[in-house]
């Protein structure tokens, strides 16, 4: 147990340390190029914070449990807005780029709006739709990297993109996401020992360490982009790895293994997921990013509103 618990703290260390090194490569990209803080955040930051889903979700499809990233998609991307964007947003609420912001939530609403008539209306994720939601994916990343160069073009020459090293950079931004992913397997894997071992309930596990575990990437970079004061970081990340667990964690694990929408529960008959999960997906990420796009800025209220539905959903998931 003390190698456990040893390696346990080694994760946790791994996560700080981690996260710290991730913002600064990425916050050195952005001043370099003179790319958007929230442009950066949506591309880069998002996949690099994404890569332990796609991995899980990769290997799910391939041992025959495809239907794993179902739930999981859904489920990050309620965590990702009304628990870790929520925070963000409660302590740091302020203007955001309309303009960049534009991009990855017209992406976001309509992969999400394609993903759920898939759910609703045909009741069966095929290998073509998994083909079309990488499809999207490879189209988000070719325009970003379009506006990127346009930003980087633009910008005036102050001399601070010029500033440090490059492959220091790139080197932080490499290790960090590494040590981030490690940690975070470490810390939930010895957490489910340690929580077994002091007698805890594994339902209570499940939607602890285990629900925890896939969000930790983007909760560490979302503290990490906070403490450092780079807020934009933090958002882009939060939109980008949410349309990534549609585009390219589900669009990898449907192509590899198709799948027919999971019920793993009902209320009055009716999935579950299809009756609460799906919809509060949408209502979650409304309530973050319209206000936003339309007055360019985020309010406290937003993020309370926002924790207020997370602890909701968490009270309905234990008494379902």
């Amino acid at each position: 147990m003390l190698i456990t618990v040893l390696l346990f703290i080694l994760g946790l260390v791994l996560l700080i340390f981690g996260g710290d090194w991730f913002v600064d490569g990425s916050c050195g990209l952005a001043k370099r190029f003179h790319i958007p803080e929230l442009l950066i955040g949506a591309t880069i930051v998002s996949i690099g914070t994404t890569l332990p889903e796609v991995m899980v979700s990769a290997n799910s499809a391939l041992s025959g449990h495809s239907e794993i990233s179902y739930g999981n998609a859904i489920g990050s991307i309620i965590c990702n807005t009304s628990l870790i964007a929520a925070i963000t947003i409660a302590i740091m609420p302020g203007k955001v780029d309309k303009k960049t912001l534009r991009t990855p939530v017209i992406f976001f609403f309509g992969a999400a709006v394609f993903y759920s008539v898939i759910a609703y209306f045909f009741g069966i994720f095929s290998r073509a739709v998994g083909l079309i939601l990488l499809a999207g994916f490879v189209v988000y990343i070719l325009l970003n990297v379009k506006d990127a160069l346009a930003a980087s073009k633009n910008a005036p020459d102050d001399g601070e993109a010029q500033s440090g090293k490059l492959w220091k950079e790139l080197l932080l931004l490499i290790v960090g996401g590494a040590a981030i992913a490690f940690g975070a397997d470490l810390l939930v894997d010895k957490g489910i020992l340690i929580a077994k071992w002091l007698g805890v309930p594994e339902s209570v596990i499940g939607l602890t360490f285990v629900a925890l575990g896939t969000s930790l990437p983007e909760l560490v970079t979302a503290i990490t982009s906070l403490i450092k004061g780079h807020s934009s970081l933090s958002l882009g990340n939060i939109i980008g790895a949410n349309l990534f667990n549609l585009v390219l964690v589900s669009g990898i694990s449907v192509t590899l293994a198709p799948f027919d929408v999971p019920c793993s529960s009902t209320v009055a008959g009716i999935n579950t997921s299809l009756l609460i999960e799906i919809p509060l997906m949408l209502a979650v990420m409304a309530i973050m990013t319209l206000p936003a796009l339309f007055k360019g800025r985020l309010t406290r209220a937003q993020g309370i509103l926002l924790l207020v539905l997370y602890a909701g959903f968490c009270i309905f998931q234990f008494t379902l």
